[in-house]
């Protein structure tokens, strides 16, 4: 069966993003990420779709809307938000099968953030459902990169006397042993849980005026410190390679 696509294909961006098939009423019955939006919303109609209800759906389609993120692992996010807020017909109803992944932040002293399948009992927030556990370890080493929290089990942690080569690369603030205060690791958690939610353009500005004022104190090792985090979000979010920040020193 031939399905005839509802826009010019070779208009849309080669950028990863995510886009939305739209019905005749401009409900929104598919939302979904792409890496490739060309590639990827082409692919619906350049052969036969592969399931009986994804042809069912792509023949309802009138028009797409896409939108062009600066990351696949931003387009992630995105996607979640949007699924979660618009309720899509035609997308796997996530919640209700408990073999997909969510990220759940615990809920401890030094909260941490880990992949979690199953029913929600553990105490904790849950971010997702995410459609496949590659996903979730791809946005949980970014955020690593970024916001240093603890990925150790409680046995570990709470029986370490110098910080683990977690900190020494730059991955772990290193709660367990006070390298960084309670009030600082718990910044850390609330800046994390930020960009889990899409807010990442806030946090970069929070840290721009963070910096601005670290540097009008002559806290200039803070600054550097801010610098650095801000050049690697943004490096992520464009979906580049940036060098590990370096561990940061008591604030």
């Amino acid at each position: 069966m031939w399905i005839e696509a509802p826009i010019e294909l070779n208009a849309l961006p080669r950028e990863p993003g995510v886009y939305r098939m739209l019905d005749a009423r401009r409900k929104v019955l598919y939302v979904g990420k792409a890496r490739n939006l060309r590639k990827r919303v082409s692919s619906y109609f350049q052969r036969r779709p592969d399931s009986p209800r994804t042809e069912a759906m792509a023949v309802q389609v009138r028009d797409i809307e896409v939108t062009v993120t600066p990351s696949e692992a931003e387009a992630l996010v995105l996607e979640h938000n949007l699924i979660k807020q618009l309720k899509p017909r035609y997308n796997v109803l996530l919640k209700d099968a408990k073999s997909y992944p969510y990220i759940l932040l615990t809920d401890e002293a030094y909260p941490r953030f880990r992949l979690y399948r199953g029913s929600r009992e553990l105490a904790g927030e849950y971010f997702g459902p995410f459609p496949d556990a590659g996903a979730v370890h791809r946005i949980l080493h970014l955020m690593q990169r970024i916001f240093r929290i603890r990925d150790c089990e409680d046995a570990v942690f709470h029986n370490r006397s110098r910080p683990c080569m977690q900190h020494q690369i730059g991955r772990c603030s290193a709660p367990c042993c006070g390298v960084v205060s309670d009030a600082q690791y718990m910044a850390q958690v609330a800046e994390a849980r930020a960009f889990l939610k899409g807010q990442d353009q806030r946090l970069i500005r929070q840290w721009e005026t963070q910096m601005q004022q670290a540097a009008a104190r002559h806290a200039f090792e803070r600054a550097a410190q801010l610098r650095d985090r801000i050049r690697a979000l943004r490096s992520i979010l464009a979906g580049t390679e940036a060098a590990d920040l370096p561990p940061e020193a008591d604030a």
